[in-house]
């Protein structure tokens, strides 16, 4: 870890400090999957709720629907992924929590060169702007294409 830090000094280079922690912490040996987990429950908002079950049934009320929402998304993003298609996923999230997942996905696919496609219902303006290219559909037609 010394020797990365001396060398981003000795470049010049100064990492955005939650991507420079995730990416440090995930390339520690044999602790790779549980600081991963960690890392993805924080940016989600689950970290709150990570020893709770989930939840099926009516005498368990585990996660609220929101949360379930959110652990769907982390569940897609774990792992070494090259291409992800993410249908609907600020459905039932207010729009700051829409924005710190969409933020989140950009890091992602920015740190690890992959390609997210993401479907998402009348988002807000912020979230939008986050987006590297955008196709804009309506009534099942192509609308709109920025490249």
């Amino acid at each position: 870890m010394m020797e990365v830090s001396r060398r981003e000094k000795q470049a010049g280079i100064t990492p955005e400090a939650d991507i420079d922690t995730c990416m440090k912490a995930i390339s520690v040996n044999g602790l790779e999957r549980s600081l991963q987990t960690d890392y993805v429950l924080k940016i989600l908002g689950l970290d709150i709720c990570a020893d709770t079950i989930v939840g099926d049934d009516a005498m368990r009320r585990g996660i609220s629907g929101g949360q379930k929402k959110r652990l769907t998304t982390g569940e897609m993003i774990i792992g070494p992924t090259k291409a992800l298609f993410m249908d609907e996923i600020s459905t039932g999230l207010d729009n700051s929590t829409t924005f710190q997942i969409v933020t989140y996905l950009q890091q992602l696919t920015h740190i690890t060169k992959s390609t997210i496609l993401v479907s998402l219902l009348q988002p807000a303006s912020e979230t939008f702007d986050l987006f590297d290219d955008i196709i804009l559909m309506a009534e099942g037609k192509i609308a709109l294409m920025e490249f």
